[in-house]
Parts: C-alpha cells; structure tokens; sequence
C-alpha cells in the first residue's frame, strides 16, 4: 500500500493518460476544460500534490518565469512607471494559476539582461516590460531570439519584430482621441510624447490621431508635436514649449497620463483653465488620471488582460505551442479634462 497518491492513480480514475492529467494539472490549453476540471476534482479527491522539484527534474524546467521590468524615470524612488504596477499584479496572478514562480528583476537598459536565464535554469522563459528607446534594445531582442530564449514584450506590434510582442491597438486609440475632440469641435490639437521609430508605441498614438485629424480636414501642424517621455515633468515642459510657440492650439493630446498630470499643472500656472480654454486627454488610464482635477480624460489599456495574455503567450513558447503576437484593444475612457463642445 502506497502513502501518497500518484498521477497514475488520477489517471486511472479519469480514464485519461499520465501525460494528460501531467498537462491538465499544468492547465495546459491542449487539455480541454471539461477534462482538466474533472482530474482536478479527482487529484483533490486523492489528496494529490505535486512534487514540483521532482517535475522540473523530469521535464529539466525550472518552474519560473522571470520579469524583467526596465528602469523608467519617475517624480518617485520607484523608477517604475505606475502602469505597469497593475500589469504586474496581474501577471503574478496568472503566474500562480499555471503553477509557476515568478522571478521579479529590475534592469537598466544598458545591463546585460539578454543573458542565458535559461541556460543557467533560473527560468524557463523571460517576459520584459518597460518603456525606453526601442533602438536601444532591438539588437538585443535579435540575440535572445536567435539564442532560442523564450520571451515575449510588452510593446508595439510591429512586422519583422524578433520573438513575440503583445501590445495595445495605439493607432486605433490616438485615432479614437483626435476623433472625439474633434467632436467637440477642437480643431488645433497639439501632441505631447516623441514620435520617431525610437518610441513605436507613442508614435503610434501620434499617427492615428494625425490620421483623424487630416480626415477632419483640419491642419496637422508639425510645430504642435513636442518631444517627451513619459513623466509629469516632461509634460510639464512640453506645454511650457507650446505656450512660447507662434501657433495657436485647443487642445493637448498627452502620450501617457504621466504627461498628461504634468500638461495640466503647467496649464494652471498659465492661468489657463482645462477644459473651458485647452483639453486635455492622456493614455494608460493610470488609478490617479479618475482623481486628479480635472478627472483626466483617457485611453485605457486593460493591464489584467495584458498580464493574462502575456503568461498564456510565454506558457505556449515554453511548451514549444504555436502563439502569435496579439493586439489588444484600446477603450477611451471620456472625462472632465475635455468637457463639452466648445462654440466658434
């Protein structure tokens, strides 16, 4: 008489293979739900636990998932742009489901951090999130790639791109921005957020919102794009540029919500009021953009969505399943920093 139960016990009971109640206990995708519930409730039953030192043995994995989270400057000690905290609860969450570690490591962009994770077994697969100059990084991604590391980005989709990015739709969302102030009859909208091939994710942004506006048949004028990164800072220097400007504008599209704070704060010392005189509308929906005043009107990226779809997508890879670089949507989010239609 044996102790312990085992996966062969679970087997028989479920009328399945060992290697099915392996891949249904992993809640691996290749087991349909029906049956991965049915060896569940019957591993419970059974009092089963997994012996996962013994499993990583067998299948030479580790068990974890590193996240490498970039440095990003902020008006903070925590040098990690707010909305990845969210991302990151939601990664740990899908981290658990799957019953994998989640290894957290903070890089600078000029670390070696495209070494062997998994040569060294200190993870299975790697997934990197982080805001930054993508021309710095590029090269890097092409190593991991060519070495076979596993990983997938956070970031824009774009072709030719080395392994697999999940990102937001951010031409649709700039487009969706410049759509609706123009709605509210807002015809000089000016930019604040770099757009080059440097920052793909913002110059998206920029090029669905110029797209808007030229169907509008409004003028996209070249002075009202003013470079910046994403902190309030930036923001704040952006609008103090367009105010020296010789071109008139009603309205601030900021890349990020970050920004966007910084945008308005120097609004005010200008005695300009938001929205009655210059809107303004953010990106990334942060928890502060619904309780600064005015509450910031925004484009929300569904950070529990990302951080499930980014572990799916790397669970795949480590399996050695087929998995594609994904688009999430982007949702406006409309609140008092745009008000209502302005009169001419």
């Amino acid at each position: 008489m044996r102790d312990r139960a085992t996966s062969i016990d679970i087997a028989y009971q479920a009328g399945v293979s060992q290697s099915t109640v392996s891949r249904a206990l992993r809640n691996s995708p290749l087991v349909n739900l029906e049956t991965r519930e049915k060896i569940k409730a019957i591993a419970k039953e059974l009092n089963y636990k997994v012996d996962k030192n013994a499993s990583n043995l067998r299948s030479q994995k580790s068990g974890t998932i590193a996240l490498l989270l970039f440095q990003d400057p902020t008006s903070d000690d925590s040098q990690i742009n707010p909305f990845f905290l969210s991302m990151l609860g939601s990664i740990t969450r899908a981290c658990k489901k799957i019953n994998y570690d989640l290894l957290v490591s903070f890089q600078e962009l000029d670390d070696d951090w495209h070494a062997d994770y998994e040569d060294c077994h200190k993870a299975d697969g790697i997934i990197l999130l982080g805001y930054g100059d993508y021309t710095d990084y590029e090269e890097k991604l092409h190593q991991l790639d060519g070495q076979g590391t596993h990983f997938v980005r956070w970031g824009a989709v774009k072709k030719g791109q080395p392994g697999i990015s999940i990102g937001c739709d951010n031409f649709q969302g700039g487009y969706d921005v410049a759509r609706h102030l123009i709605r509210l009859n807002r015809k000089n909208i000016a930019f604040i957020g770099n757009a080059s091939k440097r920052s793909p994710e913002f110059f998206d942004r920029y090029k669905g919102a110029r797209k808007a506006i030229k169907e509008a048949d409004l003028l996209v004028e070249p002075k009202l794009q003013i470079d910046a990164i994403s902190t309030e800072q930036a923001g704040y220097e952006g609008v103090k540029k367009l105010m020296k400007g010789s071109c008139p504008f009603d309205a601030i599209f900021c890349a990020s919500d970050l920004i966007a704070i910084g945008a308005i704060k120097a609004l005010r010392e200008e005695g300009t009021k938001v929205p009655e005189e210059i809107a303004v509308v953010g990106y990334d929906n942060i928890a502060l953009s619904e309780f600064i005043r005015p509450a910031l009107t925004t484009v929300q990226q569904d950070t529990k969505l990302a951080g499930e779809v980014l572990v799916e997508a790397l669970f795949k890879r480590i399996n050695e399943e087929a998995v594609e670089t994904a688009l999430l949507p982007a949702k406006l989010i409309v609140r008092e920093s745009c008000g209502s239609q302005i009169n001419r």
